[in-house]
């Protein structure tokens, strides 16, 4: 039987920073495909206004969307790519809106080989999710609640699995408010059938986030605290490993700080209300773990812009992951609507 070393090495490429210890299938759910977000660091919780938003935090759905349509494109390391659309649409004025995503992974044509190596042919491997969401505001409150229901496919040359989840969220903000709060919890299910009969754990996820419009400044800042449901996140980074004479390695010692600061992302937006905006973000997570010895490589920056034009918003981000590997991502969103109309949340 054929062994597709080849997916297993481009796997550990494209997902080994964002979960740990490789416990996960279907890891490509926590991975942004959408440029504002990339940019702003990878997992913010607390744009609205924004349609792709929904897919990290299904309580950001609202009025503001309707008739909104995003598409997404990213040029991944090992010339993986990654793209997504995302629609809203509220049905009737008794309604609210409804949000559907859907996101595509190509690893793209790899090679197979035998238990001894040898080539035997090339594969091809992908991985789909489609998501339906809702939200609901909590009435005589600023809180609103969400939910995402979510078919994941996957698919190896001849194996494939298929799974089910549900993502919930919640979210406090007032119009008159400079802050915002969120929590998330993602990738709440199960694989319906696997790769090799036997299941999997899907990469679920609790994060918080909260963000904040400066008074007199332009700039909003944006915070997000991840993997809420697991402490001890950090994996040793190879490049910080020592060696005596005698040959011995010593791993590197992760301290109770720098372990906590892997779970934190942090972006600011300058001019997040105008028709230009300039955004940047860190991952310190994906920094030390990428991290290499005596050598400044910006892994875990992110930067990137927003430009509008009437009702066409373009995005772009630039995301370092290593000296020799970097990750742009393109994004347009469309608001449909012919005329404008009178809603009844707020755009922050």
């Amino acid at each position: 039987m054929f062994k597709y070393t080849s997916f297993f090495i481009f796997f550990v490429c494209l997902f080994g920073y964002s979960q740990t210890g490789g416990t996960n299938t279907l890891s490509f759910l926590n991975t942004s495909a959408n440029a504002r977000q990339t940019a702003l660091g990878g997992k913010i919780l607390t744009l609205l206004g924004n349609v792709d938003q929904p897919k990290w935090n299904p309580a950001t759905i609202n009025l503001d969307l309707d008739r909104n349509i995003s598409v997404n494109y990213t040029s991944y390391l090992a010339d993986i790519s990654i793209g997504s659309v995302s629609y809203a649409q509220r049905f009737s004025r008794y309604s609210q809106t409804f949000h559907s995503n859907i996101t595509y992974v190509n690893y793209g044509t790899l090679i197979a080989a035998d238990t001894e190596g040898n080539e035997t042919g090339t594969f091809n491997a992908s991985d789909i999710a489609i998501s339906l969401g809702y939200s609901y505001q909590i009435p005589t409150t600023n809180i609103h609640v969400g939910g995402n229901l979510k078919f994941i496919h996957g698919a190896i040359a001849n194996f494939s699995t298929n799974a089910f989840a549900l993502d919930f969220g919640a979210i406090y903000y007032h119009s008159s408010k400079p802050y915002i709060f969120s929590l998330v919890l993602r990738n709440i299910g199960t694989q319906l059938t696997s790769f090799n009969g036997e299941i999997e754990k899907l990469p679920f996820e609790i994060a918080i986030g909260g963000s904040y419009l400066l008074e007199n400044v332009p700039i909003r800042g944006y915070v997000t605290i991840d993997n809420l449901q697991k402490w001890n996140i950090s994996t040793s980074n190879p490049s910080n490993n020592s060696i005596d004479l005698d040959g011995n390695v010593t791993k590197e010692d992760i301290s109770f700080i720098d372990n906590a600061f892997r779970h934190v992302i942090i972006g600011a937006e300058l001019f997040p209300k105008r028709a230009i905006n300039l955004r940047v973000g860190y991952n310190f997570r994906r920094s030390r773990e990428l991290q290499l010895q005596n050598v400044r490589t910006f892994g875990g920056v992110s930067f990137g812009f927003g430009l509008r034009m009437n009702k066409v918003k373009l995005n772009y981000a630039y995301s370092q992951f290593h000296s020799a590997s970097n990750v742009s991502t393109f994004g347009i969103s469309i608001d449909l609507n012919k005329g404008r109309l009178l809603r009844n949340s707020t755009k922050h």
